[in-house]
């Protein structure tokens, strides 16, 4: 006898924790993934935290080969209106037989409780590929798979502001001082994924502007021209990013003129 296998989305932050937990799932074959679902700062037309571009966005699902359900949320974000608006999403998701979600979290055990927490009440169930791994070692597992990225956003309370627009690489892991993780888990630093074994093919991208905004450092990113020739049929339907349990931040403004009358250039930045 032949089981369905659970339809589930990814909790999709355009990053490389989320882009390598939907790699483990497929490779898993247990589940049917069949969406990803992102929080998207309605005010910027940005990924919440992640400072990416809602086109790259796009990209990053075509080259998925799957749907995106995006989750519009304004900035400020209470926590209320957070959760409200995710809970929308994700009711949507199970009114069409979503019943699992995969999460790319590695090991802040407060943040794992609130998702299931919400998730319960909801009757669906998290999937967590990445958890307790250790996350040097899932660093170098990540690249030697052939995943790249982008650093787009970084804590300078915890890195210096020359890491934003740095690969993700082996150079950078060795350059990280002492206390930073190895996979920004403690929000050190987020990043943009363009290339590995999630996608069919990698996404081109151009360098922006690095501002400072909000008391993060953003390194924008922008489609290459190749990039944006992007064959119809990919769906970036209304539904939420992840910021998670705290207010979520958005990142820097639309194009690069609006960056420029909204933020402060860091300086040295390209």
């Amino acid at each position: 006898m032949v089981f369905a296998r659970p339809k589930t989305l990814v909790s999709w932050s355009s990053g490389k924790d989320s882009a390598y937990a939907l790699h483990l799932a497929r490779r898993s074959g247990e589940l049917e993934i069949v969406g990803l679902l992102t929080t998207v700062s309605s005010s910027f037309d940005r990924v919440a935290m992640h400072g990416v571009r809602e086109s790259l966005l796009q990209l990053q699902a075509e080259a998925a080969g799957l749907p995106c359900r995006k989750v519009p949320i304004p900035w400020p974000c209470s926590n209320a209106i957070y959760d409200e608006e995710m809970a929308r999403a994700l009711r949507a998701a199970k009114d069409e037989g979503v019943t699992h979600i995969v999460f790319g979290d590695l090991f802040l055990a407060d943040l794992r409780a609130w998702r299931e927490a919400r998730l319960s009440g909801l009757e669906l169930q998290g999937v967590f590929p990445l958890w307790m791994r250790d996350t040097a070692q899932l660093a170098r597992e990540m690249l030697a798979s052939g995943l790249a990225a982008t650093l787009t956003c970084i804590d300078p309370k915890k890195l210096a502001p020359s890491f934003a627009g740095r690969a993700f690489d082996a150079e950078l892991l060795a350059a990280l001082p002492a206390g930073v993780d190895p996979c920004g888990e403690n929000g050190e630093f987020h990043t943009f994924a363009w290339a590995g074994p999630m996608f069919e093919r990698s996404i081109e991208v151009t360098p922006g502007a690095t501002v400072e905004r909000d008391g993060f450092v953003f390194a924008d990113l922008l489609p290459s021209a190749r990039s944006r020739c992007v064959p119809a049929g990919v769906d970036c339907a209304p539904a939420v990013a992840s910021c998670g349990p705290t207010s979520c931040v958005p990142a820097a403004s639309g194009d690069r003129a609006t960056c420029a009358r909204r933020a402060r250039p860091v300086r040295g930045s390209v």
